[in-house]
């Protein structure tokens, strides 16, 4: 009967935390019990043969113990820690944003399967990715679409003709206005012929295809910042990392 209480899986490590005077509490996101809270007993202690597998961004088996309160892991074994994306700051802030969205647009104990897919793709794939911001470009679209927040990108949100290749508008609540369209909605923002463009590829491309793309910066920087006016109006909540890599991402150049 006491095994009934344990279960094996795989989990990335979203956030960790202190908690108590060794403990870690950890924020986990599995493919099939979705996010969930758990504890590793003495995680802090420096003979801890947990601790140094339960670090944030850390690809882990776990085998876990059902609470009342927390589930506790018992055992981890780490399948990939992303070394690459801790040696650079900017890489490491842009993987830390990629899971600060997936806690904020994950309901606990909700299976997401292609949601954790994505994560794990997504991970490994800015481990060598030229252009960081393509991925999180990618991520923020992907993520929206799984999570029921699809843009719509093909046809004008208020008179559902198609977009035709002129300065469109995007609204965070959906979509895309035509010219004609766009005062009927006072939250909407410009949005360019480059711009939609990438926003379609991206939105239609498995990551192979989205490896190729170069995106101007100026476009990144558009899109960049359209998404998380979407990610916000969902969430309802600023993303704290996102403050971060911009503010990074406006003094690096001053660093170099």
């Amino acid at each position: 009967m006491a095994n009934s209480r344990l279960y094996n899986t795989e989990a990335i490590v979203l956030k960790a935390k202190d908690m108590g005077e060794a403990d870690r509490l950890l924020i986990l996101f599995t493919p099939y019990r979705g996010k969930l809270k758990a504890v590793v007993r003495g995680a802090r202690r420096s003979k801890s043969k947990l601790g140094g597998h339960c670090q944030e961004l850390s690809h882990c088996q776990m085998l876990l113990a059902q609470g009342k309160t927390f589930d506790v892991v018992t055992q981890c074994q780490s399948l990939q820690s992303y070394l690459p994306l801790r040696r650079e700051l900017g890489r490491l802030s842009q993987a830390l944003y990629m899971c600060e969205l997936v806690d904020d647009f994950s309901p606990e104990g909700l299976e997401s399967l292609s949601l954790f897919r994505l994560l794990v793709s997504c991970l490994e794939w800015l481990c060598e990715a030229r252009d960081g911001d393509v991925v999180l470009r990618y991520f923020e679209l992907q993520l929206l679409g799984l999570s029921g927040y699809r843009p719509q990108l093909l046809f004008c949100l208020g008179c559902h003709s198609p977009l035709h290749p002129v300065r469109n508008y995007f609204t965070p609540y959906g979509g895309v206005l035509c010219p004609r369209c766009q005062y009927t909605n006072p939250q909407s923002y410009s949005l360019s012929v480059a711009g939609l463009k990438v926003m379609r590829f991206l939105q239609e491309a498995g990551i192979p295809q989205a490896r190729r793309l170069r995106i101007d910066p100026e476009v990144n920087l558009e899109v960049g910042s359209l998404l998380r006016a979407a990610v916000i109006f969902c969430t309802e909540r600023e993303v704290k990392s996102g403050v971060w890599l911009d503010w990074l991402k406006a003094e690096m150049p001053q660093a170099e």
